[in-house]
């Protein structure tokens, strides 16, 4: 909490700085990468006429300046909602190269496992344009044994205080192995109560009865590519148009009793960010098997000019404003909060039953989100139905008590609490949840509302180092390490997958029965 104070109070007190002849407000010091040598810089942000800006400078590569925010009226708005967690009890690695190179978990970490993340293969039944794993390009295929599957599974499993919960099976393309719906029945087995399969839906839209045996295995969720709503947006992201292929998705899992999909958009700037509203109506057409849009601004890696880049960066508070536009109002910017919102209420709970939830430590900035009602057709934001931020400060208040040792102060302050929430469904389904704490609970929520959110990983132009020590997604790797999402994207996968992939001539002598799969 003391971190948290003085970082404000920095904050507050902001110089101001000449660029280019325009006055700049400086936010905060911090440290990035060089997009070149990735060598870590120090980095300054600053606003100028209400944009969020990340610069620094490579004495061997030069000067480099990208978009942080779009927004600073929202940059600074959501930074109430800031929770900085304690880690990890077991991490797994030492202090010794420094952030971001320590990674495994390191003791400089802050969050714990929210989502874990196994890449089970880099082979593809596609060749998409904006992926950044795929044996067609890297020359090598990387594809761990079941038994180091497992291994990472029990590796997720003790991390202490709080084990991973979810999991999401992930690739390259996870339905080209053979053996998946085994690996999701070995993952529950271990005690994950959330498994969810990334995919393009090549596999699932083929067949009704493969989307039964992944549900059948344990598959909790279907985290579904999902870029758009007409062709041309397809052959730009993927290559070739999959708009049939993603109705078909969803039919099947209709079919087969898989009623929880997620549609993941990655968003590019010029391509179909004027599809949001579009996309959130479609999830509202399959609201009985949809349960969440999560977009994805693209990632820009690679040797990108300072021009071009500015053409395709689209950042969170974008991504806000074009859902307001794009649905007429009916989802305003407000109506969206940061990840970390929802700390207090674990905490809270957890008091209340004496037992460590898990807490969505995430950075602020890292991303926004909302929930929708679906009524009659129309959509009605969850702001609709009780005040948030009152809401949220009412948890804070039940846990302090809880630290405290105010048993019956605390109880009394949870029961209250609800004075922001409206009569009706939402009372019907927070009131078990805050009660209990149950998975059950938690599930019965969800199904009655949509989540509309925005996550936004970060490339070496953007990166932030005090983003990354609160990186709450996490990959397990065959090591031993478990590795934040963007440091393991933009750092560390080339070097991993390398060593332990196979040549792509050399795996296809030994697999000649998955010849055809290989990417």
């Amino acid at each position: 909490m003391e971190n948290l104070i003085i970082q404000k109070e920095l904050t507050v007190l902001i110089s101001i700085t000449t660029v280019s002849g325009e006055k700049m407000k400086v936010i905060k010091q911090t440290k990035s990468l060089c997009p070149e040598c990735l060598k870590v810089l120090d980095a300054t942000i600053f606003e100028e006429d209400n944009v969020v800006y990340i610069k620094k400078e490579c004495p061997e590569h030069g000067f480099y300046q990208d978009v942080y925010w779009s927004d600073y009226e929202q940059y600074e708005r959501v930074k109430d909602f800031e929770y900085i967690g304690s880690g990890l009890e077991n991490p797994r690695t030492e202090t010794k190269l420094d952030c971001p190179y320590d990674c495994g978990i390191c003791p400089q970490h802050k969050s714990h496992t929210v989502l874990a993340i196994i890449d089970i293969t880099n082979r593809c039944n596609l060749r998409c344009p904006i992926c950044f794993a795929t044996a067609g390009t890297t020359g090598y295929v990387y594809e761990p044994s079941k038994e180091q599957i497992r291994e990472m599974l029990v590796n997720l499993r003790n991390n202490k205080p709080v084990p991973a919960d979810a999991l999401q099976f992930s690739g390259g393309e996870p339905t080209i192995r053979k053996d998946l719906p085994e690996l999701v029945r070995m993952a529950k087995e271990l005690g994950f109560k959330h498994v969810e399969v990334n995919t393009n839906g090549l596999r699932l839209a083929a067949s009704v009865d493969y989307c039964r045996t992944l549900k059948e295995a344990g598959v909790s969720t279907i985290y579904l590519q999902f870029d758009g709503v007409t062709p041309d947006v397809y052959k730009f992201t993927r290559g070739v148009d999959l708009v049939d292929s993603k109705a078909k998705v969803i039919e099947n899992c209709r079919k087969a009793g898989l009623h929880s999909i997620v549609l993941v958009c990655t968003l590019v700037k010029g391509v179909n960010d004027g599809q949001v509203g579009d996309i959130i109506n479609y999830a509202i057409q399959n609201f009985d098997v949809v349960r969440c849009v999560n977009f994805q601004p693209v990632s820009l890696c690679g040797r990108i000019p300072e021009k071009e880049r500015r053409e395709m960066r689209i950042t969170i508070p974008d991504f806000m404003r074009k859902v307001e536009e794009q649905t007429d109002g009916q989802i305003k910017v407000s109506d969206f909060y940061p990840v970390p919102t929802v700390v207090p209420v674990s905490r809270a709970v957890g008091a209340l039953k004496n037992k460590k939830y898990v807490e969505f430590t995430a950075h602020p900035h890292c991303g926004m989100a909302t929930y929708v009602f679906v009524e009659n057709g129309k959509i009605v934001p969850i702001t609709k139905y009780g005040d948030v931020t009152k809401f949220i400060k009412a948890m804070e208040k039940v846990y302090e008590e809880s630290v405290k040792g105010h048993e019956t102060r605390m109880k009394m302050r949870l029961i209250g609490s609800l004075r922001y929430i409206t009569f009706g469904m939402l009372r019907k389904y927070i009131w078990p949840l805050l009660k209990t704490g149950s998975y059950k609970a938690l599930g019965d929520l969800h199904r009655k509302m949509l989540m509309i959110s925005s996550m936004h990983f970060m490339d070496p132009y953007n990166f932030d180092l005090e983003r990354v020590q609160r990186c709450c997604i996490h990959y397990a790797v065959p090591d031993g390490r478990i590795i934040p999402f963007c440091t393991m994207n933009s750092i560390h996968r080339p070097k991993i997958e390398k060593e332990l992939g196979i040549p792509v001539e050399e795996w296809i002598k030994t697999h000649e029965k998955d010849i055809s799969a290989v990417a």
